[in-house]
């Protein structure tokens, strides 16, 4: 699952929410579709494009020219997961079925501030729009190599959720940004914007996936995996290795493997040590030393040197 908070430039987030709104209604324009494909929230799923635009831009009370109005949030499942819905629900099903999970997604996004009276999906102002295709940029691998060309469409199952949130709440009283990672540091900037932590959000995600859909996610398609690959130091790309070997010899402890992965990504190893305490068994002890603390090279102790007398000259005998 690809959970993406855009900002900045790609978004044109500092002014009017118009050029964004006019680019997500792009398979509306030229998909000729018989019904377009209309904006939902958490109240209403027949939100025409007017209505996002004027209320997004019509809650921005107090923000300055230099700040964000809106912030997008790209959900993406994989064509794995895209799969396992439309074998749970038929096609049609699993369109109604993902702007279900998006709604709560929402609600993990809002709870994510740790801010009082930010509870859910209700607290915010959001719209969303269900796209059916995704397209190669310049970025991609096919691209570059001149098999595809840029705006040319990918094959398979592509659905993915597109939401502007707006940067206040549904209120206009308080502002929200996902942007911030102060975490509680700065206490003062934390109570004006909530705290917010990207990472987690998106392990939220993935983790309500997987209990929604109860979908059997390897170790290797989790954002754990992903972010200790990346940005992990050797030693928790080590623990990593382990894990995966662990999955592979003992399938049925990869729900307690996954934890693990996520305690690693974490560096969260006082939480975790439960968890290995229950699975050494399952899995032949293989796990056992990865949360012990790395002991220094002890060097057996010498004894100290004697002293050699020094031999007193003739001079002055």
């Amino acid at each position: 699952m690809y959970i993406h908070i855009t900002d900045k430039k790609e978004a044109a987030n500092k002014g009017s929410s118009a050029k964004l709104v006019h680019y997500l209604e792009k398979e509306n324009r030229t998909e000729n579709k018989l019904e377009p494909e209309q904006w939902f929230n958490g109240l209403r799923s027949d939100i025409e494009a007017y209505e996002v635009r004027r209320s997004l831009d019509g809650n921005r009370a107090k923000l300055g020219n230099y700040e964000a109005k809106f912030f997008l949030i790209n959900i993406s499942p994989s064509q794995k997961e895209l799969a396992h819905l439309k074998e749970l629900f038929g096609e049609t099903g699993m369109k109604e079925q993902l702007k279900r999970y998006a709604e709560k997604v929402m609600d993990e996004y809002a709870k994510n501030f740790k801010r009082p009276g930010i509870e859910s999906n209700r607290d915010l102002m959001w719209f969303a729009k269900l796209e059916d295709h995704r397209y190669y940029s310049h970025n991609d691998k096919e691209v570059k190599e001149g098999a595809k060309k840029r705006r040319d469409k990918k094959a398979g199952d592509q659905f993915h959720i597109q939401v502007i949130v707006s940067r206040k709440d549904i209120t206009g009283r308080f502002k929200l940004s996902p942007m911030n990672s102060s975490r509680g540091r700065n206490a003062e900037h934390s109570k004006k914007m909530g705290q917010f932590d990207r990472v987690a959000f998106k392990q939220s995600g993935e983790t309500l996936f997987d209990t929604e859909f109860s979908f059997d996610r390897g170790l290797k398609e989790t954002l754990a995996y992903a972010n200790v690959r990346k940005n992990g130091k050797l030693p928790e790309r080590e623990q990593m290795d382990v894990l995966m070997q662990a999955e592979v010899n003992s399938e049925r402890e990869r729900s307690f493997i996954h934890d693990l992965a996520i305690g690693v990504s974490r560096g969260d190893f006082d939480n975790t040590a439960g968890l290995f305490e229950q699975i050494t068994t399952g899995i032949g002890g293989l796990l056992s030393t990865l949360l012990e603390p790395v002991q220094p090279d002890i060097v057996p102790e010498q004894e100290p040197r004697k002293k050699k007398k020094r031999k007193q000259s003739g001079i002055g005998r």
